[in-house]
């Protein structure tokens, strides 16, 4: 783990203090948006949530912790599973994303991945990534992990080697412990491990564009100090956007308020 320092805006980040090379820094401060809650739907308060995914009609998760992480199918209006595997004990479960009709999971520290069949969740291989794994989501052609630095890697999913790699910032300030992902209309949505806020990132210039602010939402739903916010899905045909947090009861489509 990396040493840390509050920084700008209460969002964790690393005191470097160094421009990202090639990218102008915005002169502007960066928009805090707040958000109202449209509906909120159950969810299991013992998934450790560590990825989610909305896919044809159905909620995907992975939960962590050694001796509990699973992948679930999980009807969002009941939160019920329908569908879940274990995985092994010494397995933790981190971000997942389905692409290209498969489910990817991550592993934290294993540097292994596993590949599943979306349907029966049969598992149909494994692939391998040098950093530790968190946060999973894809574009229209890469693989997008997040290490728990304030790097994204592109990954090619054929392949499995880094395409390329992107350093985020908040202006000069590099933003540390990006979690779990979500690409939405063409910008990245990263949970911040222990922050209430969601950053949205430009995958061009590695630059936060907007701080989406879910600090009155956190306060309500977290339990205990790593019952975290961590897990963002979007429903691309509705337009609605979901999040909740390791051991929620609740998940919330939410509407963020732009200015």
């Amino acid at each position: 783990m990396l040493p840390l320092s509050i920084g700008v805006m209460g969002v964790w980040i690393s005191g470097c203090g160094t421009a990202q090379a090639g990218v102008a820094i915005a002169a502007e401060p960066i928009p805090v948006l707040s958000v109202k809650i449209v509906k909120t739907f159950p969810h299991d308060p013992q998934a450790f949530t560590q990825g989610l995914e909305y896919y044809g009609g159905f909620l995907y998760e992975s939960t962590g912790l050694k001796g509990k992480s699973s992948l679930r199918r999980v009807a969002i209006d009941t939160g019920r599973v329908l569908r879940s595997i274990s995985l092994s004990p010494e397995d933790f479960g981190e971000g997942l994303t389905i692409f290209q009709g498969k489910i990817y999971q991550l592993t934290w520290l294993s540097k292994t991945g596993f590949i599943y069949d979306l349907q029966s969740f049969r598992k149909m291989g494994e692939f391998h990534y040098e950093s530790e794994g968190w946060g999973l989501t894809h574009d229209e052609k890469s693989l997008i992990l997040s290490d728990g630095t304030n790097q994204i890697q592109f990954i090619d999913p054929a392949t499995f080697q880094v395409r390329r790699r992107l350093e985020v910032y908040a202006g000069r300030e590099a933003v540390v412990n990006l979690n779990e992902l979500e690409y939405i209309n063409g910008q990245i949505y990263a949970n911040v491990w222990h922050s209430p806020r969601i950053a949205r990132i430009d995958p061009h210039t590695g630059q936060v564009l907007a701080w989406i602010d879910l600090g009155m939402i956190s306060a309500k739903e977290q339990r205990e100090p790593e019952g975290v916010l961590n897990g963002i899905a979007y429903d691309h045909e509705g337009d609605r956007l979901f999040v909740t947090g390791k051991d929620w009861p609740e998940l919330l489509q939410i509407k963020i308020e732009e200015k």
